[in-house]
């Protein structure tokens, strides 16, 4: 029998974080809960009121750029993270900032979409971050780092990586999971043959010790590890199958759902020949342990990047048994870049709806050994489209025989390899599903938002030796890092997202190039492994500085690196000349799923493109980034449009209630929270992508 203090001191834990959570008044984790279903039990907003919806206050943050982050609220503080990567702390009623931790010229400079919070339950409550490849634990009430927290409140997140790790970029954008003591961390990797081992690692948090790995790429003895060649583990070639995207955790049975990316390099697999277990999994672990308790590969030797983009649903669905009799069942759910949903007995692992394996068209690139077959979800119906056809086309563009003379070049169909003459990835390298995720309410209805964009996935010999040694130091290292995202001509794709490097010395000083080059951008990674001299080379072609005279082999103490028999030609959006999508609309969708019948719901064209409407266009719907939120009161809240609108829905029926222009583009997932009686929705408004312009606010929405 439990004393009574003690009896009261876990009473107090409970009421301090569960009971909160619960009911909605705070948001304490990211994307709501552990279950990560970006659901409120909140109803004070509803679908009759919510257009006098009315912006109650905003926060400048210290910086500009994209903020991804779904900003944390607990105990009437709200947590966020800049684009910067700079935490801060605000009254979640004012906006009023409390206290702000971060240096934004010492940080690494990738997107964070947001922090984890810890609680004793009593006078020990923790912030948690990421800045560049560090895991810090704050003072939850002064900002200040916990010295006992690792070495001056600070942890590398390479600790249990492996020696051959230590000079590998690792950093993380997604907040760490939170199961009792323990933080289990997710890992953003390079995706090319220099990228380090994806472990999953758990941390105590409150010293930081590590406290378990599990090997994503086994090593001998280990399950799986025959589906590798031999010492594939070493890591001379081979790394990534990490989780980038985030976890859930069922805090009741200690399970942790984490998903997986796929093996780097993304786009050929000669060198790891197999089914490659455990990249582009979910698997299934005992959270106190790390122990694998089951697993689910969804792309066998992954060379199309295939990767699950966002943080599982844990949900209860209603399914009819074989006598008859409907029976509810713990299920855990992930949403695909393919447009499909995977549902599976959160237990058991069994699936709760048919996956067929189909054969797929073989890869003709010379050492490739892609996996003969493939798993084909046959339901819950997929939200996205599946195949296109010379009818899919743009009807819209003046450039329609360029584009179905390209269209009838490359390859297509599901799982088509790739291939020297281009090969279709649709749904995109960006889905389907996003890094948002999707919002599941407790009926078992799915909310997802997706891109319908097309892209074109084309392979080239890489450069042989000879090629190189007749290049300068610079212009060799940026062939063999830069090139396939920026191109041989450094003119970019600024479509796609990559932009020109043609004359940045007249646009950018080189303190900020080395730091760019070094700590990587966005979703640039950093080129850890350059050596300094290497990296002075490289700016110094970049800027146009370089004696080009010099030849030869590589000069003695340049970086010896892995070399791939194929590259690409980078990331290419099937675009028309203007810019716009090559097939037709919808561009952007978002859609709610039956996961109890597997049938769809509704589906709305989601985003428009203003000028295309002026001109009598249809809505087309845009690319988005950025999930959905859904609370009790029957209403549906997302931004995530390149429109730069934010939105709220009847979760019902998918009507379209009210919407609002933000001061930029919103790209991240919303929260809501109540404070002082009245309810929030809060959207972090940083914009830059897709070409949007540069934000900084956090804005918070309330009834007047």
């Amino acid at each position: 029998m439990l004393r009574p203090i003690l009896l009261l001191a876990v009473l107090i834990a409970c009421f301090a974080f569960f009971p909160r959570w619960k009911d909605g008044t705070d948001w304490p984790e990211y994307l709501g809960g552990p279950d990560r279903n970006h659901y409120s039990t909140l109803t004070q907003i509803d679908t009759n009121n919510v257009t006098k919806l009315q912006v109650s206050w905003s926060y400048s943050a210290p910086d500009t750029g994209q903020m991804q982050m779904n900003p944390i609220i607990v105990n009437g503080v709200l947590y966020g993270i800049s684009s910067a990567l700079q935490v801060f702390a605000l009254d979640a009623a004012t906006g009023r900032e409390l206290w702000r931790f971060g240096n934004p010229f010492k940080s690494g400079s990738s997107t964070s979409r947001g922090v984890s919070y810890w609680t004793d339950g009593q006078t020990d409550n923790r912030i948690l971050f990421t800045s560049g490849v560090w895991l810090y634990a704050l003072n939850a009430q002064t900002g200040q780092p916990i010295p006992s927290f690792g070495e001056n409140g600070r942890i590398s997140l390479r600790s249990g990586l492996g020696e051959s790790a230590k000079d590998k970029f690792v950093i993380s954008n997604t907040p760490g999971t939170i199961f009792e003591n323990l933080i289990v961390m997710p890992v953003r990797l390079s995706e090319g043959a220099d990228a380090a081992p994806g472990y999953v690692q758990a941390f105590d948090v409150r010293t930081g010790k590590l406290a378990w790995v599990f090997h994503t790429i086994p090593h001998p003895g280990e399950f799986g590890y025959e589906t590798w060649p031999k010492d594939t583990w070493k890591n001379t070639e081979v790394g990534g199958a990490n989780n980038w995207a985030g976890m859930a955790i069922d805090q009741q049975r200690g399970i942790l759902y984490v998903p997986t990316g796929s093996a780097a390099f993304d786009f050929y697999g000669g060198n790891r020949k197999g089914q490659n277990l455990f990249a582009n999994c979910l698997l299934a672990l005992d959270a106190r342990s790390g122990k694998r308790l089951w697993h689910y590969q969804f792309v066998h030797h992954d060379i199309w990047d295939r990767d699950f983009p966002s943080p599982p649903n844990l949900v209860t669905i209603t399914k009819t048994g074989s006598d008859g009799k409907p029976r509810k069942i713990d299920a855990v759910t992930l949403s695909t870049k393919s447009g499909h949903i995977l549902v599976f007995d959160r237990v058991t692992g069994k699936s709760l709806y048919p996956i067929r394996e189909v054969a797929v068209a073989k890869s003709q690139l010379p050492g490739e050994a892609s996996w003969p077959t493939q798993p084909q979800p046959q339901l819950p119906v997929a939200f996205s489209r599946q195949s296109l056809t010379e009818a899919d086309l743009n009807p819209y563009s003046t450039d329609r025989d360029s584009l179905k003379t390209i269209f009838r070049r490359i390859k297509k169909g599901y799982f088509a390899p790739p291939d020297k003459q281009g090969t279709l990835i649709f749904p995109g390298y960006d889905g389907g599903a996003e890094w948002g995720g999707s919002a599941v309410d407790p009926d078992g209805i799915l909310y997802v938002n997706a891109n319908e964009m097309a892209w074109v996935l084309t392979m080239i010999d890489a450069p042989k030796q000879d090629e190189l040694a007749h290049l300068s130091p610079g212009e060799r290292i940026y062939t063999l890092t830069c090139s396939a995202c920026h191109g041989r001509e450094r003119k970019g794709n600024v479509q796609s997202g990559y932009p020109s490097l043609v004359d940045i010395g007249q646009r950018r000083d080189r303190a900020f190039v080395e730091q760019i080059v070094s700590n990587g951008k966005g979703m640039m990674p950093g080129f850890t492994t350059l050596k300094a001299g290497e990296k002075q080379a490289l700016i110094a072609f970049l800027f146009g500085e370089e004696k080009h005279e010099v030849t030869g082999v590589a000069k003695a103490g340049t970086t010896k690196r892995p070399q791939l028999p194929f590259k690409t030609t980078g990331y290419n959006k099937f675009l028309d000349s203007k810019g716009y999508p090559a097939i037709a609309p919808p561009w952007g969708t978002l859609t709610a799923i039956n996961l109890n019948t597997g049938k769809r719901v509704w589906q709305n064209t989601f985003g428009e493109y203003p000028e295309l409407k002026a001109a009598g266009i249809p809505a087309t719907g845009t690319e988005n980034y950025g999930g959905p939120v859904i609370t009790a009161g029957g209403v549906l809240f997302i931004a995530a449009t390149r429109d730069g609108m934010f939105r709220a829905y009847n979760k019902r029926t998918g009507k379209l209630l009210w919407e609002t222009k933000l001061p930029a583009a919103g790209f991240a997932t919303p929260s809501t929270y109540q404070v002082g009686g009245k309810q929030y929705v809060v959207i972090a408004c940083g914009g830059t992508k897709l070409g949007t312009k540069k934000g900084n606010q956090v804005v918070a929405f309330a009834l007047p």
